[in-house]
């Protein structure tokens, strides 16, 4: 029996993902939401895999990947994500990680993901692939700083400077409004800022983007 533990702080997805998983014979899943439970008082020794979601705001994807695995090295950990993760896309594999699964992925894709590290394959999502072939705009006037932009997350970002609504933008970039909010989550991060006027000033500073009125 793999025993799996997912952690993310929707909910709805974490159960509904533990509810895909259970249906495997030979898998059995716990849900963990790291808003209201201590991953420091839980006990991963009973587990083999870790799907984890990459953006969380009590601790990241990556942060606690790097925790289970220096006590557990043989662990398998993939993160669940929303693709968003190009620029930290070496990091990750870097950190021991086993692969990556799209929040999008249909029940058929997520289980072969996941036999697929099992057996020490990996599968990137080809959404994701396509962009890690990304636009790297280098910031103006000088500023050597590495923080860059894939080309969905500029489109984002100029869109958000028109004033439109994370439904709005999904509608414009034929995207879901849930897609657009994963991705703000991490341009945020990469940012290094908590709201949308904060992101559209620190790219306009750096040149990541257009010149937009703020």
């Amino acid at each position: 029996m793999i025993h799996i533990l997912i952690v993310d702080d929707h909910p709805a997805i974490g159960e509904g993902t533990r509810l895909i998983l259970d249906q495997e014979e030979d898998f059995r899943a716990d849900y963990i939401d790291p808003v209201n439970q201590d991953l420091d008082a839980k006990n991963f020794d009973n587990y083999q895999v870790f799907i984890l979601d990459l953006y969380m705001p009590e601790v990241t994807g990556l942060t606690l990947a790097k925790k289970i695995l220096s006590s557990h090295p043989e662990a398998i950990i993939i993160i669940f994500t929303g693709f968003e993760i190009s620029t930290h896309f070496n990091i990750l594999l870097e950190s021991g990680v086993h692969g990556f699964i799209s929040k999008t992925a249909s029940k058929e894709q997520f289980i072969t993901s996941i036999r697929c590290a099992l057996r020490g394959e990996v599968v990137l999502p080809l959404e994701l692939l396509r962009q890690l072939k990304k636009v790297e705009t280098k910031p103006l006037g000088g500023d050597l700083s590495d923080v860059s932009l894939t080309e969905r997350e500029q489109k984002i970002l100029i869109e958000v400077s028109e004033g439109y609504t994370n439904r709005e933008i999904g509608e414009n970039l034929l995207l879901s409004q849930r897609s657009i909010e994963y991705s703000l989550t991490g341009i945020f991060s990469k940012l290094g800022v908590k709201s949308r006027t904060e992101a559209l000033r620190k790219a306009d500073k750096l040149g990541l983007i257009p010149k937009v009125g703020i």
